[in-house]
């Protein structure tokens, strides 16, 4: 008979509890059942990518502000996504370990240590230089030697060389940029939260030669990021 390595009857750490709890209580039941990935949320520790005054936040399913105001991090956008939310984009997005990624809005670092640990190679552009210090940090921390973390912005400033396997914009847009979809290799697949509250979609969009494919498997909301151009509002 197979036993199952983790169950909450033989977690004595309150911390190894608290984890196997946002695996199987948030993120399973939330149709992400690829076991690599279940197996990867095991081994990057979250916690260690929450900033320390929110650090009791870590494993509940909410945005956690990445500013010591959270009025400014509304207000700039500055949040790690609920974690069911970043487990079922890396599900979808099939990240292979010959992968180039890009990724738009680094935050604290965490999608990016998730996608590192899939992909070959990982280049992440943040706004605010001190979540590139802080996320710079939690790599360092953590082990994590195959990410690139960029002071950029990712909606207006020159972006990194493509083409790459994989893009994804960890925030929320009104439409895909097509300034992006450009970089994507053949067969590349580009997934972003797109729409406006309280209505979004996560979008995935993956390249056949000159078409772009797009499906929209799930809803959600997510901060905006920083930039991205919002449709006109006026009207006759």
């Amino acid at each position: 008979m197979n036993m199952p390595l983790n169950t909450s009857a033989n977690i004595s750490d309150p911390i190894a509890q608290a984890r196997y709890n946002m695996i199987e209580q948030q993120i399973r039941p939330w149709n992400v059942l690829d076991v690599d990935v279940l197996d990867l949320l095991a081994v990057v520790r979250r916690e260690e990518f929450v900033p320390v005054a929110h650090h009791g936040m870590a494993f509940m399913d909410t945005e956690i502000p990445l500013n010591s105001s959270v009025d400014e991090a509304r207000r700039l956008g500055q949040f790690m996504l609920p974690p069911r939310v970043e487990a079922r984009m890396l599900q979808d997005l099939q990240v292979k370990p010959t992968d180039r990624v890009l990724e738009i809005g680094t935050g604290s670092g965490y999608m990016a240590a998730l996608l590192a640990a899939r992909a070959q190679h990982v280049v992440t552009l943040e706004i605010a230089p001190a979540l590139v210090e802080f996320a710079q940090e939690n790599l360092r921390s953590a082990g994590v030697a195959n990410v690139e973390v960029r002071q950029a912005d990712g909606a207006n400033g020159p972006l990194p060389d493509g083409p790459f396997d994989v893009i994804v914009l960890s925030g929320s847009v009104a439409e895909v940029p097509a300034s992006l979809l450009g970089l994507l290799r053949e067969g590349g697949r580009l997934g972003a939260i797109v729409g406006k509250a309280p209505m979004m979609r996560a979008t995935i969009v993956r390249r056949a030669g000159d078409r772009f494919d797009t499906t929209t498997p799930w809803d959600t909301v997510a901060p905006r990021l920083q930039h991205f151009p919002e449709p006109s509002t006026f009207t006759f």
